[in-house]
Parts: C-alpha cells; sequence; structure tokens
C-alpha cells in the first residue's frame, strides 16, 4: 500500500491529529523507540486487571510506561499513584486510547478493557505499528479472530492473548508428561468453571458518575445516553453487548487448555449446548449453569461445563480440567498443580503442587518477543480457535440446537440464523474493517 492511501485510511479510523502523529510512527518506529533503549509499553484500560498489568511492567528495567488510558478519570488517577509510589516516572494520562496509538513514544499496548473493546483497540493498534497484549477473551464474536489474524499478519505485529497458563511452571511440566505418553492418547477433556458468582440486584439508571466518558465505554455498542452501574465496572462482563458471561471469562483459561492437551488446532465440527438459571439471583443475561460438548473431525469430544451458583467446586477445584487418556488421567488446574492417575485402580502418578500461574512469565514472553519479533506462545493464531470454544458454545446455547460447523469457511453450513451470531453490528465510528 502507498503512502498516500495509508494516511487516509488512517485519518479515516483514527481522526485527524492522532492519524498525523500515527503515520509518523509507521514512518520512524524502531523496536526501542523510548529512551534509553527501554520498550515504550501503555495500559489501555486500568481497573483491576490492568492495574495488575502496571504492577508487572513496572518490574521489567528494560520496559517504561509512557501512559496509560482509561475513561474513567478515577481509575486513572489510582493507577498513576500507583506507578508514583514505585518511584516510576509519571505517564501521560489520556482518556481516548487514539492519543496513544498516535504516540511516537509507545511501542506496544496491553488491553485490559471490557470484551467488546478488545478487537476494535487491538485492530488499530496493529494499524498504528503497535504491538498487542490483549486481555482473554481477545474477541467479543466468533468473527473477531479471525480478523485479528488478518491484522497480525498484515502488519507484522507481535501478538499475545492474555490466557497467561499457556506460561506457566504447571504447563510445561503437564506438556512434557502428555508428550512422553504418561497417560496415554489423550481422548477426551473436559474444562470447567465453578464458582459462586454475586450478582446485583437490577437497579435504576442514573447519572453518569463525574470524570466518566461513558460514550466512549459503550464505544462499538450501541447508546442511548443512559447510564445504569450493573453495566459497568466488574458487572459488565454479564450482559451481551459488554461481556461474554462465565464461559468467555474465567471458563475462557480452562478451554484453552483443553483445546491444547487435546492436541486440536482446528474449530469443533459438531457443537450441542444446554442451560437454564438454578439458583442465581441478580442482574444477568447469562445462564447460571451451562454444559457444553464440542466434537472434533478426528472424533476426539471437549466437555465444557459451568456453574455459577456453587461455592465448590470439582475435584476440590474451582477453575480445572481433566485429560483423559488411553492409559489414565490428570486432573490439572491454572492454579499451580496437577496430579496424573493411572490404570484401572487410578493409581496416583506424577504430580505437583503449587506452581507457578504464569502471569509474569506470559508478560515477559511478550515483552521478549517485542524485541526479538519471535511470535509468542499465545499468539492471535493460538487465541482464535480456544476464543472461538467460548463463541461456538454460546450460539448452541442461544439457539438450543446441534449445530454442525465447517472450519474451513468458518461457517455454519446452510445456516443463515447460526451464521449472523458469527459477528455483529458495529457503532460508528468504532467499526472493524471486514475484510482487514
Amino acid at each position: 500500500m502507498n503512502e498516500i492511501p495509508r494516511r487516509r485510511f488512517l485519518s479515516d479510523s483514527l481522526g485527524g491529529a492522532a492519524a498525523a502523529g500515527v503515520a509518523a510512527t509507521l514512518a520512524i518506529r524502531t523496536s526501542s523507540a523510548s529512551p534509553n533503549g527501554q520498550l515504550g509499553v501503555s495500559v489501555i484500560g486500568v481497573g483491576g486487571m490492568g492495574t495488575v498489568h502496571v504492577k508487572r511492567l513496572l518490574t521489567y528495567p528494560d520496559v517504561r510506561i509512557p501512559s496509560l488510558c482509561d475513561i474513567d478519570q478515577a481509575q486513572l488517577e489510582r493507577a498513576s499513584q500507583t506507578m508514583k509510589r514505585e518511584g516510576a516516572e509519571a505517564p501521560k494520562l489520556e482518556g481516548d486510547f487514539r492519543d496513544v496509538l498516535a504516540d511516537r513514544e509507545v511501542d506496544a499496548v496491553v488491553i485490559s478493557t471490557p470484551h467488546h473493546w478488545h478487537c476494535p483497540i487491538a485492530i488499530r493498534a496493529m494499524q498504528a505499528g503497535k504491538d498487542v497484549y490483549v486481555e482473554k477473551p481477545a474477541s467479543h464474536v466468533f468473527r473477531e479472530g479471525r480478523l485479528m489474524i488478518d491484522a497480525a499478519r498484515k502488519y507484522d505485529r507481535i501478538f499475545q492473548h492474555g490466557t497467561q497458563t499457556r506460561s506457566s511452571e504447571v504447563t510445561q511440566k503437564v506438556g512434557e508428561l502428555l508428550k512422553d505418553g504418561i497417560i496415554g492418547e489423550v481422548k477426551t477433556t473436559k474444562a470447567w468453571n465453578s464458582q459462586k458468582v454475586e450478582l446485583r440486584k437490577p437497579v435504576p439508571d442514573e447519572p453518569i458518575p463525574a470524570g466518566v466518558n461513558y460514550d466512549m465505554w459503550t464505544g462499538p455498542t450501541s447508546y442511548d445516553g443512559k447510564f445504569n452501574a450493573n453495566r459497568f465496572h466488574v458487572y459488565w462482563r454479564w450482559f451481551r453487548a459488554y461481556g461474554n458471561g462465565g464461559i468467555g471469562d474465567d471458563g475462557l483459561h480452562d478451554l484453552d487448555m483443553a483445546r491444547w492437551a487435546l492436541g486440536v488446532e482446528t474449530h469443533p465440527v459438531r457443537i450441542t449446548a444446554h442451560g437454564s438459571r438454578i439458583a442465581l439471583t441478580g442482574d444477568t443475561e447469562y445462564p447460571d449453569n451451562m454444559m457444553v460438548a464440542y466434537q472434533y473431525d478426528d472424533d476426539k469430544v471437549l466437555l465444557y461445563e459451568d456453574r455459577s451458583w456453587t461455592p465448590y467446586g470439582l475435584h476440590g477445584i474451582d477453575n480445572g480440567n481433566a485429560f483423559y487418556g488411553t492409559e489414565g488421567y490428570m486432573i490439572f488446574t491454572r492454579r499451580g498443580h496437577y496430579q496424573v492417575y493411572l490404570g484401572q485402580k487410578e493409581e496416583k502418578g506424577p504430580g505437583m503442587r503449587g506452581g507457578t500461574r504464569g502471569y509474569e512469565e506470559h508478560m515477559k514472553n511478550f515483552v521478549d518477543c517485542v524485541r526479538s519479533r519471535r511470535q509468542t506462545v499465545a499468539n492471535a493464531e493460538v487465541a482464535h480457535p480456544s476464543c472461538a470454544l467460548a463463541h461456538l458454545g454460546q450460539i448452541a446455547y442461544e439457539l438450543g440446537r446441534v449445530l454442525h460447523f465447517d472450519s474451513e469457511s468458518e461457517q455454519f453450513p446452510g445456516d443463515a440464523e447460526a451464521n449472523a451470531l458469527l459477528t455483529k453490528e458495529y457503532r460508528e465510528p468504532w467499526t472493524v474493517p471486514d475484510p482487514v
């Protein structure tokens, strides 16, 4: 693409002054635009997980944080104070992510916004020449996963998905055992998310809190000018316009590990799901229990169970996996342990407790890959088939019937109703290019 159309595209997607800055960044960007050869990594969305990322980035001497971005001034101030207490240089405080993307000091961004903003920001960041770490799920709807693969390829960007268990100590050890055939050939895996969720009772609309740009927060979804606290910080994940419920939130970590252990890299060919409201009360658009079965073209099966109303887990684990092989099975959790059981008598084999959960290693992998330009452990092509499980499961639940899926075309053959749910409409000006 030549320079003039490129600048026009940036102007259309990012807006005037920001576009000019981004175009300049693309023209001169190096792998270490920050002072003293440090990488400039900014964080977009500095709520709970965003602040965790800020604290972690501050531990890397080869990284500086040029800016923080959030639509809530109070959250920005809290995150800025966190940096001040750690003795870090004061960051720029931005209310519009486009200003971050236009900043020549920014080499990469960490996106820890609500789900509905992940893809629109990530694609714009990659177009602007920034590498991207995006929290899970990378995609809010199925189609966005493919678009981010295409963007990462087209703009040659480093991409890391926030499925931190991929980098954990326990995952490394389990991977070696599975490769050595400790439980034989893995034929079925199960993932579960079983933890009691506390929801708020419905509340009336109220004035937008001071210092909050709620129009920007709603972004690509519809906006009627009304503010409701149940659809804002923390609780947004229980509404389809912004989040993906339990299966696409904590459940995504476990789905990712179930797919990893099963050794499948394509999409399932047959999906069934059911769910209901058993005991959970409060303001939500999602069920409090959900079970999904995914069958692959080699007849391997992945199962998912979600119980948002139980104060206990399964096998003593709130978020976990079971890997079933021809010689035995393994209980695995991203909480840092695993245990092998062998043969008919389920005799204990190798096990581990207290391993790292992968958060520090995962971010370090991203930072290292930004410098080396090697692929991360959870790049866009790894992220998409795992996020797809949440989306396909949700579609099967909504339609209430068996779905057949073609992995090559990424469509439900002859099923217009199901295909319509693979994507969504975006409010201007926050559309995403399709195709990229």
